[in-house]
């Protein structure tokens, strides 16, 4: 059977990612990507609550569902974060967030995990009922796989008792087999939370490398330079194509909710593959192995 429906099906409800500093996070990306789309508003070192708020805000006007990044780690307190979420939801309509502990080493105030800030009561107080939660199919380079598995199932719990729509964003890769891994095992242990596969957008392989090592995902940086000459692949881009393909295949695949994709190769680029791949303009069904150049950049 083809997989092309299955994966026009996933690339027309992705979603993608932004900094709030990025010039296209409002009417910018208006064109660009489908009206109503959800677009993930990271938070960077140096980006503050109020930058967040305004970008969230320029992409609800552009006729965007702002999905938001809200940290642990960086908050001073409860009243930041109660003072942050009153304005994702009052001033930019966030009804959507995504909760992830931050990159700090150490907290700046009182939560160091996003277990924590889901605890407040804060998210279903404002009206945000959908969180999404950080999933990691190659694991974290600083916690281990059975300390991760206790953390996913204790935060689904306490978001369904607080009467929230958890779902898992995953973290990015570049084989199938261990995402679908990742959700056969989501599966098994009872979540019903659905699984949107995060994946990298076209870029050059140095870049993809370089995140990739500051990720922690080792099978998936081996997938990605193996077989090549490395001057060669550095100097080219590649694009999710074979990954993609890889899960819209039968069985546990059907149970992939949709994709979401990190931009480092860029928002504009990644914006304009996704757009061309929802039209179906990319063959993905293809299974294409090759690594090219699959849409100009720009």
């Amino acid at each position: 059977m083809s997989r092309r429906p299955r994966i026009l099906e996933l690339m027309r409800g992705a979603s993608l990612e932004v900094s709030a500093r990025d010039p296209l996070a409002g009417e910018g990306l208006a064109g660009l990507v489908a009206a109503g789309s959800a677009v993930f508003i990271n938070i960077t070192p140096g980006d503050t609550h109020h930058g967040m708020v305004a970008a969230a805000t320029r992409l609800r006007r552009a006729g965007f569902r702002p999905v938001p990044h809200v940290a642990a780690r960086p908050l001073a307190s409860f009243t930041q974060l109660n003072d942050y979420l009153a304005r994702l939801a009052g001033e930019a309509g966030v009804d959507s967030a995504l909760v992830i502990g931050g990159d700090l080493d150490r907290p700046v105030g009182p939560f160091a995990s996003s277990f924590e800030i889901l605890s407040t009561g804060l998210f279903e107080r404002h009206g945000i009922r959908r969180v999404g939660l950080a999933g990691y199919p190659e694991g974290h380079p600083r916690i281990g796989s059975r300390a991760l598995a206790d953390a996913l199932r204790l935060k689904l719990g306490l978001a369904r008792q607080a009467g929230l729509e958890p779902f898992i964003v995953t973290q990015f890769g570049f084989a199938a087999a261990p995402i679908l891994d990742f959700v056969a095992a989501c599966r098994a242990a009872g979540g019903e939370a659905p699984v949107h596969v995060g994946l990298a957008g076209p870029a050059s392989i140095a870049t993809l490398a370089k995140f990739a090592v500051r990720c922690g995902i080792g099978s998936s940086l081996r997938h990605l330079t193996a077989g090549h000459a490395a001057l060669a692949r550095l100097l080219t881009e590649t694009g999710p194509e074979t990954v993609i393909h890889g899960l819209a295949g039968d069985g546990v695949g059907e149970a992939v909710a949709g994709l979401h994709f990190f931009t480092f190769g860029g928002v504009r680029r990644t914006a304009r593959w996704l757009t061309a791949a929802a039209g179906g303009a990319i063959d993905l069904a293809a299974g294409d192995t090759g690594f090219r150049v699959p849409i100009a950049s720009g």
